[in-house]
């Protein structure tokens, strides 16, 4: 069965169900949280100054392929119709998107602490018990565009598209190139700034708490794919063995024998919507 990655926005409402379902499920059986640790642990360990794989690196885009690849695949054994959809953050920009609405991933948030009070991942609802975090509080949190935050734009996405070099040296949070502005350390803080928006554990490493972590991932990996129809001539850097981070035919941990090399066709694995009907305006 081909996967096809859709946009949330144009999801129907069984879809919806399924997909949120699904989620619970891989919750109640606990391989939720190892996903979430595992990111947790990931990101609390990379460092501009070390060795790093998830994050301020160059393989931060296909290790979360892969790392998507693994919890999709989670999802199909609960039910093989469900794919991971994306949200477009540079159209459905506000709290009364309907990505948040009770009927899906929930939004009403209590303001003094945060607390999630309505969908399928309250938990007065009793199915979404936070474990894995960096605090007590055993509720979702969410603190939706808190403190002005705007959610990048078209404008800036597009300007990051057109950077045609994928990274540089010094192959951290301090680099020039496609991958670190996409991830946001540098330029328009694009995928960074999304989490700071969502607010609540998704600003936190252990961000997979909350659901919309995978939706925006993977539009965040439609954008790679982007850019790669972009810029046919321009690849994953660098092209051999490097200190501290992982080289194209190098070895994405925790995998035993996953490279980015492995990595750089999605459409080996799924493709997207807009792949179905035309490029992305």
């Amino acid at each position: 069965m081909t996967v096809i990655r859709k946009n949330q926005a144009a999801l129907t409402p069984a879809e919806k169900r399924a997909f949120t379902n699904a989620l619970l499920e891989l919750k109640r059986n606990g391989t939720y949280d190892r996903f979430v640790s595992a990111h947790n642990a990931f990101l609390m360990n990379d460092s501009d100054f070390g060795k790093r794989v998830g994050h301020r690196s160059p393989s931060f885009l296909p290790w979360h392929r892969r790392f998507l690849l693994d919890f999709e695949a989670e999802l199909q054994r609960v039910d093989p119709k469900v794919s991971i959809p994306y949200w477009d953050w540079t159209v459905d920009r506000t709290p009364g998107s309907s990505l948040w609405a009770a009927d899906f991933l929930g939004g009403t948030a209590r303001a003094r602490d945060g607390q999630v009070l309505d969908g399928p991942f309250a938990y007065a609802g009793g199915k979404w018990a936070i474990t894995v975090g960096v605090d007590r509080r055993t509720y979702l949190r969410r603190a939706l565009g808190a403190g002005g935050t705007q959610l990048p734009t078209k404008a800036e996405v597009n300007a990051v598209l057109n950077m045609a070099e994928y990274d540089t040296a010094p192959w951290n949070s301090a680099s020039n190139g496609f991958r670190n502005n996409l991830e946001g350390w540098r330029g328009s803080n694009l995928h960074n700034r999304v989490h700071v928006w969502v607010g609540g554990q998704m600003a936190s490493a252990a961000s997979p708490n909350e659901p919309v972590f995978w939706l925006h991932h993977a539009f965040i990996d439609m954008l790679w794919a982007e850019w790669q129809n972009r810029h046919p001539k321009s690849t994953y850097l660098p092209a051999t063995p490097t200190p501290d981070v992982v080289d194209l035919h190098g070895t994405m941990r925790p995998w035993n024998n996953v490279t980015p090399a492995d990595m750089l066709d999605h459409r080996k694995f799924y493709t997207f919507d807009t792949e179905q009907a035309g490029a992305r305006q």
